[in-house]
């Protein structure tokens, strides 16, 4: 039996997660438009966010993008490393149509092995996000956010609706471990969730996930 990790779904939480974490910003009506608009913080102008400019709004989002991606490759690069580290040749192949890397591991024959591999690349998103929010530097890029963005995402995902797939890394680190998948969701989410409490309290991050605009920071629907 087999690993694989399913990217595609960690982006969709993802842009949920991004549209939905506006909460601490401070909005003013905007009775002409119909959306909330949030004044445009001092500091963070730099960077992507530096003009007020229009295409400031698209170079934010291609900074988060990215991170979202490094993130997510991040993951993948641990499933592969961790394989490869113990001897064994993973691959990339198919499950039901889609992309997904194998472990190359027997998991009847090794299954703390398989625990490594299953485990690697959400320990390698919670490792990158740690170091983001301990080691000092200048805090806050879009690049940054996305970083974090990906991590949490993608840990969301695999303790929430994707912990059940067959072929959940969540699932297999239950079959090859002397845990259940509620512990490891645990475990796991529970460090997810202090990343982002403390992505919540850190001034560096304030108004995480919304959009830049001319005018500013936006907020809502348009009608």
């Amino acid at each position: 039996m087999k690993i694989s990790s399913r990217p595609c779904h960690a982006m969709l939480l993802g842009a949920m997660l991004m549209a939905g974490s506006a909460r601490n910003a401070l909005a003013q009506s905007d009775s002409s438009t119909g959306s909330s608009r949030i004044s445009f913080p001092a500091a963070w102008r730099s960077g992507a966010t530096r003009s007020a400019e229009p295409r400031s709004t698209g170079s934010y989002w291609q900074g988060l993008a990215f991170g979202f991606g490094v993130s997510l490759f991040a993951h993948e690069t641990a499933h592969i490393v961790s394989s490869m580290a113990m001897g064994f040749h993973p691959h990339v192949g198919l499950d039901h149509g889609r992309p997904t890397i194998f472990s190359g591991i027997d998991s009847q024959r090794y299954p703390h092995k398989q625990f490594i591999f299953s485990a690697a690349g959400l320990t390698t998103q919670a490792i990158i996000n740690e170091a983001i929010l301990d080691v000092p530097h200048s805090r806050g890029g879009t690049i940054e956010r996305g970083i974090l963005a990906g991590g949490i995402a993608t840990t969301l995902f695999y303790i929430t609706v994707g912990r059940n797939g067959s072929v959940s890394d969540i699932s297999f680190m239950a079959r090859t471990s002397s845990l259940s998948k509620t512990q490891l969701s645990l475990i796991f989410g529970g460090v997810s969730a202090i990343h982002a409490l403390r992505i919540a309290r850190n001034p560096s991050y304030d108004h995480f996930f919304v959009r830049p605009t001319e005018n500013g920071l936006t907020v809502g629907l348009r009608y």
